[in-house]
């Protein structure tokens, strides 16, 4: 039988921000712009392995309810992704939420995890 237990609740606070390589200033760029055009709450990007990168933003239907990270993390291993180099997520939150960080860990136990306002300011990182 599948192990059933539920997402972690909890909310990692990132650590004090520091700068962004290109690389990951580039998933700020798209989780920003992934937000943007549909007025989501959140905004995510995620880069693989290879470089490719998933934007996404947040799903709240009836039926169905994803963050941004989440759906990112899922763009990219349906794409075929084993591992990601970086995530960012677009937020008017000040902590990550526990279900997206859950998800990054799946793929990638020590891939930062950049956590930004909706003006694109990197407000911390989530390094574990």
């Amino acid at each position: 039988m599948p192990d059933t237990s539920p997402v972690p609740a909890a909310r990692p606070a990132p650590s004090a921000p520091t700068p962004l390589s290109a690389e990951d200033a580039k998933l700020v760029v798209l989780a920003r712009g992934a937000r943007g055009r549909v007025a989501a709450v959140e905004g995510a990007a995620v880069r693989d392995q290879d470089g490719r990168t998933y934007a996404a933003a947040s799903v709240a239907l009836p039926s169905l309810t994803l963050t941004a990270l989440q759906l990112a993390v899922a763009s990219a291993v349906a794409a075929g992704a084993s591992r990601l180099e970086a995530a960012v997520v677009v937020t008017e939150a000040s902590t990550l939420d526990g279900a997206g960080h859950a998800a990054v860990r799946d793929l990638t136990v020590d891939a930062p995890i950049h956590v930004a306002a909706p003006d694109g300011t990197v407000l911390g990182t989530v390094a574990q």
